[in-house]
């Protein structure tokens, strides 16, 4: 079929994306060699396209099918979306994504090359010519353009061979692209979605989540867009969720499952229904787990698979919550959160606590019940607070310790409250003995990075006290305010303040630190402590394999690497992710950015990016068969050729 034909077919709906498909994630290089290639009569692959009823057929975008058969694409989404931005000069109306990717491409002429329009390199050169332009004028307009060369006496010599690149690059839209048809009554959305994901083999396949929205998708067309628009509120506010993460609350208000096959058989208006009410309980849930525990971004916002849980609780009571339960509720969160509750087999804990809610009217107490039974006893030991780098388990307590207790500024004196302290973490952690003064006194990244060595702090005081020892601006601030050293769990006895007496330092502060968490918890408890008793498990022993992010520049780079994800339509990595023991929720390290069920989720293997790591840390990612890059381009290219299967020399897929 020409490509003009299939432009003039998706122009009249007879050719479309189906829901299931994913955005547009071509950049401007592959847009650049894709033309090159087809200008060049390079081979460039053929169409595969579900030739189905459009009465049924489910697909992308506002616009309309023409009645009878449709075609679906399943294969060439990439380029169809390319040819049909640049030769009809606006998108398709099934577009997702970034238009400036095939927005302004330009020919030369003379050197028969592709870019993209940069106004000092072209403007003032009749060679470059506007390929949107010459295609959307066609064969009609050739003329206007020979009429420009021609008003050019130094081309004169060259015009008859500059008229013959501009036919061929015009004859692009009469280029052949073969076109397999997928056709057939036995040809549900499980067969389709099957082969979608067989042809793509080097693409971007659908996971059980993907094929869940598909099918809700196929009787509600909107139900995509809209929990988006759920999702990039949550975002707005820094709490960054991914759409299996909101359909899993919508499946368990639903069906009380954490297996998206329960969703199956729900119908569109069961579907609308289902989200409003996870949506409220989620609301609902952040607003707690803000305003009462001060987690109030994504980075420290551990245990999000338990949110799905909550919601299942909340959907199942009626009434509004008097504090105790609210507090108690809170207590589960945390305490599932410290101890990787949900950091192993994921769907099998969130089904064995949905299990426990299920016709009983103590669910909450079952909950923590079956939570201490898990763990042992819930109370804190300074041991815990061992770990080490912005991915250890407690440094998310420590940030909560911060909003929920009484904890000042050394700068202002003033309660770090949400009024004063920033939402970006990286911004506000404040090593207390500064990480080049311990270098140089011979201390190793594991304390120098330890959980005891980090406060936060105001960006201004953070900055003000620069790389100044203890000993020298603890004086200054006791002065100035006093017991505000004391709010933030510093020991008072000044010889702890000296350099000497780091370790010492750290020990002391560990006590401290562990006492005020128990204290928290006895307080959301109010006073019914029978969750925290009960044999204290094992504090593990120290280990400098850990892994996780050291540095403010270890986390802008990983935090760069999450925004490029999105800009490829493709899910964030999970920063300093809690990789744990799936029986015990054990941690067993911290990988800097990971995608613990693959960047298709459950369809490719786990992926870290594990910058600046020990061989330790690299081992135990090889022996959980976790697919590791130790640098950032190396995990680009993986993704350019191995997710979205690019042709990285043509831009072909």
């Amino acid at each position: 079929m020409k490509i003009s034909t299939i432009l003039d077919h998706i122009d009249g709906g007879h050719m479309a994306l189906p829901e299931f498909q994913r955005g547009y994630v071509w950049n401007r290089d592959q847009v650049r060699g894709f033309f090159d290639s087809l200008y060049r009569r390079h081979p460039v692959g053929g169409l595969l396209v579900w030739a189905t009823e459009s009465n049924s057929a489910t697909h992308r975008g506002d616009g309309r099918l023409a009645a009878g058969i449709v075609k679906l694409l399943l294969d060439g989404q990439q380029r169809i979306t390319s040819l049909y931005g640049v030769v009809r000069g606006r998108p398709p109306e099934f577009f997702d994504g970034n238009a400036q990717a095939f927005t302004g491409l330009r020919f030369h002429l003379e050197t028969e090359t592709f870019e993209f329009y940069q106004p000092l390199k072209m403007q003032d050169d009749p060679l470059w010519i506007d390929v949107t332009e010459l295609l959307m004028k066609g064969t009609a307009g050739l003329g206007e353009f020979v009429g420009r060369l021609t008003s050019q006496s130094a081309l004169s010599d060259k015009v008859g061979e500059y008229v013959g690149r501009l036919s061929r690059l015009l004859g692009i839209i009469d280029i052949v692209l073969h076109v397999e048809e997928v056709t057939g009554t036995d040809k549900s959305l499980d067969v389709v979605v099957e082969i979608f994901n067989r042809v793509n083999s080097g693409g971007t396949k659908l996971s059980k989540g993907d094929l869940a929205l598909a099918k809700i998708c196929a009787d509600w067309p909107e139900a995509r867009d809209t929990m988006k628009s759920h999702l990039k509120g949550w975002a707005s506010a820094d709490y960054r969720f991914n759409l299996d993460w909101l359909l899993r609350s919508v499946n368990t208000v639903l069906t009380g499952e954490a297996k998206f096959q329960f969703l199956h058989d729900k119908n569109a208006a069961e579907i609308q229904d289902g989200l409003k009410r996870a949506v409220k309980h989620i609301d609902t849930c952040l607003n707690l787990i803000s305003g009462r525990l001060g987690l109030d971004h994504d980075q420290v916002f551990f245990g999000r698979f338990g949110v799905p849980v909550m919601v299942r609780y909340l959907d199942q009571r009626s009434g509004l919550l008097d504090e105790k339960e609210r507090d108690r509720l809170m207590f589960w969160f945390v305490q599932a959160g410290m101890w990787g509750r949900f950091s192993g087999s994921t769907e099998s804990y969130i089904d064995q606590d949905l299990a426990v809610l299920e016709g009983n009217k103590n669910g909450l107490e079952m909950l923590l019940e079956q939570l201490r039974l898990w763990h042992g006893g819930l109370q804190v030991e300074p041991g815990h607070f061992t770990g080490w780098s912005l991915g250890a388990r407690f440094y998310p307590v420590l940030y909560m310790l911060t909003r929920m207790g009484q904890a000042r500024d050394w700068g202002t004196g003033l309660p770090l409250k949400a009024s004063l302290l920033g939402k970006m973490s990286h911004l506000e952690v404040h090593h207390i003995f500064p990480k080049a003064r311990l270098y140089k006194h011979s201390y190793k990244r594991p304390e120098v990075n330890a959980v005891a060595n980090f406060c936060f702090l105001t960006k201004d005081t953070n900055l003000s006290i620069s790389d100044r020892l203890p000993e020298d601006y603890f004086p200054e601030i006791e002065k100035a305010h006093p017991g505000t050293l004391a709010s933030q769990w510093i020991p008072t006895d000044p010889e702890l303040w000296k350099i000497a007496n780091f370790r010492d330092f750290l020990e002391a502060r560990k006590i401290l630190l562990a006492q005020e968490v128990n204290k928290q918890m006895e307080e959301l408890l109010h006073g019914d402590t029978r969750w925290l008793a009960g044999p204290v498990t094992a504090v593990p022993a120290p280990s400098a394999s850990v892994g996780g992010i050291t540095s403010e520049e270890e986390e802008e780079q990983l935090e760069a690497l999450n925004h490029w994800m999105e800009d490829q339509q493709l899910p964030r990595g999970i920063l300093a992710y809690d990789f744990a023991d799936p029986d015990t929720g054990r941690q067993k390290a911290v990988f800097d950015l990971a995608w613990p069920n693959g960047i298709q989720e459950e369809l490719s293997q786990p992926v870290a990016v594990l910058l600046n790591e020990g061989t330790e840390v690299l081992a135990i990612a090889s022996q959980a068969g976790v697919r590791f890059f130790t640098n950032v381009s190396d995990f680009q290219n993986y993704v350019k050729t191995e997710i979205l299967g690019l042709d990285q020399q043509l831009g072909v897929a």
